[in-house]
């Protein structure tokens, strides 16, 4: 596993807020520091992609948020973390071993992040929880971006 941390921690942070991983996607890609091709890069997508895990990081404290468990969702936090395992991942593994460690980031995350939350969010203790989330969040990826290496070219 060593060389795939990269992969396993981005699919850690989608688990965790799949917005998050997907505006980290974007500005690696932006600093030439994904292995593929067609993520999105340039300041306006990272605009848009920052925006995108803002709302989400605020969507996630209102009572009607759906639980990050349901198949659609945890589906889709499967796919991103392949992906970004995929593009993040050491250049002396393979993309698919990239993208198995992603998924079974956006697996641990996905659970961890939802018994570490809890299930309400009515109180301030269960805000201070999603808020500690949100920062972890946001902590790991800009931390994995900075780690990940560059593309050569």
């Amino acid at each position: 596993m060593q060389g795939l941390g990269n992969a396993f921690g981005m699919g850690f942070v989608t688990g965790l807020r799949s917005m998050t991983a997907c505006a980290a996607l974007v500005g690696a890609a932006s600093l030439g520091r994904t292995r593929i091709g067609g993520i999105p890069a340039g300041p306006v997508p990272c605009g848009l992609a920052v925006a995108a895990a803002a709302a989400e990081m605020v969507g996630d404290k209102m009572p009607f948020a759906p639980d990050r468990r349901i198949p659609p969702s945890f589906a889709a936090r499967l796919a991103i973390g392949a992906v970004a395992g995929a593009a993040l991942a050491d250049r002396r593994h393979a993309r698919l071993g990239g993208a198995v460690a992603g998924a079974a980031g956006a697996v641990a995350g996905t659970i961890l992040g939802r018994a570490a939350r809890g299930g309400t969010t009515r109180t301030a203790a269960d805000l201070a929880r999603g808020l500690t989330e949100d920062a972890v969040a946001a902590g790991l990826a800009v931390a994995i971006v900075r780690r990940a290496g560059r593309r050569p070219g």
